[in-house]
């Protein structure tokens, strides 16, 4: 209309933009700092399955402030590790066995899949970072707790998944790979007779050696070998495992007894 004036943009000075990227950069990284030290604590069991908190006990044991904490406990609540109960906090998601091993062949089909993209695909650094990979497990193999290969497990399959260059691939794998170390975990250290962890190193060194090698075919075999050996778990842990370490918040079938007053 005649006489109205359309709004000019704003100017925006010189190196604003630039100022503001490292402060978003930031706030990420602090994200994925605080979901990594949080999926930490949930794999080790540190935070034990069926417990409940509030976002404030996770601020304190992260060290972290209430935002990434928020936003990291949105995103492990979309990875169904945490259950976000309104009124109660959240709760560390139990393990439900029968659950877990049903996703366990949704697992075998993906990583078959990443894996051959990843043999096939994978560019002369990344294939040194595999083989470097597998000589420290190598030199570790005899004394490494379940712990410790953890840590190197969670690097093995970022390689694997940045060798395969697909980036749809880490949001949906990366839930389901820390679902299933946080079952090796308990398996490795509550099972009798299962307290070491060659066998799953052993899985893994297949795996490496052959996407290092581009070796497609018995990178696919090692992979498949590697799901069967975590499938062999499930047994014995129905067995065996008290299922006060599944879900905490179960009451224990034999309750302490009371002392007379």
């Amino acid at each position: 209309m005649a006489g109205r004036k359309r709004a000019l943009p704003k100017l925006v000075a010189a190196g604003q933009d630039e100022a503001a990227a490292p402060r978003r950069q930031n706030r990420v990284n602090l994200v994925e700092l605080a979901y990594e030290r949080i999926e930490d604590l949930i794999v080790n069991c540190e935070l034990k399955p069926g417990r409940f908190l509030a976002i404030q006990d996770l601020q304190e044991m992260t060290g972290f402030s209430r935002t990434p904490v928020h936003q990291a406990v949105t995103r492990l609540a979309n990875d169904t590790l945490i259950l976000v109960r309104p009124r109660h906090g959240v709760q560390i998601a139990p393990i439900d066995l029968a659950r877990e091993r049903m996703l366990l062949q949704l697992r075998r089909d993906l990583e078959r899949f990443v894996i051959r993209l990843a043999a096939e695909k994978s560019s002369p650094t990344y294939r040194n970072q595999l083989l470097h990979v597998a000589r420290v497990l190598r030199e570790r193999r005899d004394g490494m707790t379940a712990g410790e290969f953890n840590v190197l497990d969670r690097r093995i399959d970022r390689l694997i998944l940045t060798a395969a260059a697909e980036p749809f691939l880490e949001h949906t794998m990366r839930p389901l790979h820390t679902i299933f170390r946080r079952i090796g975990w308990i398996h490795h250290t509550h099972i009798k007779g299962d307290a070491n962890v060659h066998t799953t190193i052993d899985c893994h060194l297949a795996i490496l050696d052959a996407v290092a090698n581009r070796h497609v075919a018995q990178a696919m075999t090692a992979s498949d070998a590697l799901i069967d050996f975590v499938d062999s778990m499930f047994d014995t842990m129905e067995r065996e495992v008290d299922p006060s370490l599944l879900d905490c918040s179960l009451e224990p079938l034999i309750p302490n007894p009371r002392k007379d007053t």
